[in-house]
């Protein structure tokens, strides 16, 4: 009997916090695939995450959320990254619960450098910067208590941010 399929670590944190790129990096240097749960959505509702909000709702982008996290949770043998609004629903944070979570800390300054001011991004769309904000304070501690390693990712290049995980990931 195989062991069931299982990430290496799941990346959680703020929009801007390097969820997409640290992933490939790292899944590029520890040679294993890498998976962003957004990117799963939008493939099987076929169409970007922005046109869900605005066709379907939050809700119903949620509900896909918590599938695509518990399908990836099952068959991801690699990086794999959320959605940072993933952590929001206690059912995705119950089913972290024993996988390696590495939460991407970042701060307003560097967020905002990073994602611009909304574009593409529909819970930004109205005053970015100040939204942005009130999501990273609602959402920090949720990512506090899903990881099981933080890492600061402000003013830090990819490079020096996934040489900083590995260690982590051994067992």
């Amino acid at each position: 009997m195989t062991a069931p399929t299982r990430p290496v670590c799941v990346l959680v944190g703020a929009p801007g916090s390097g969820k997409t790129t640290i992933g490939q990096g790292l899944a590029e240097t520890l040679g294993v695939e890498f998976r962003d749960t957004d990117a799963d959505i939008e493939r099987l509702a076929g169409k970007p995450i922005p046109e869900i909000f605005v066709d379907e709702g939050e809700a119903h982008f949620r509900s896909l959320e918590r599938a695509a996290l518990a399908a990836a949770l099952a068959s991801c043998s690699g990086v794999l990254a959320l959605g940072g609004g993933a952590i929001l629903a206690e059912e995705n944070r119950a089913a972290l619960v024993g996988h390696r979570v590495v939460h991407l800390s970042v701060e307003l300054p560097d967020a905002v450098k990073r994602v611009g001011l909304g574009v593409g991004r529909p819970l930004l769309a109205i005053n970015p910067r100040a939204t942005l904000k009130h999501l990273m304070d609602q959402r920090r501690p949720l990512y506090a208590e899903v990881a099981t390693a933080t890492v600061v990712t402000d003013g830090r290049t990819p490079e020096e941010i996934v040489a900083e995980i590995i260690p982590l990931l051994k067992p």
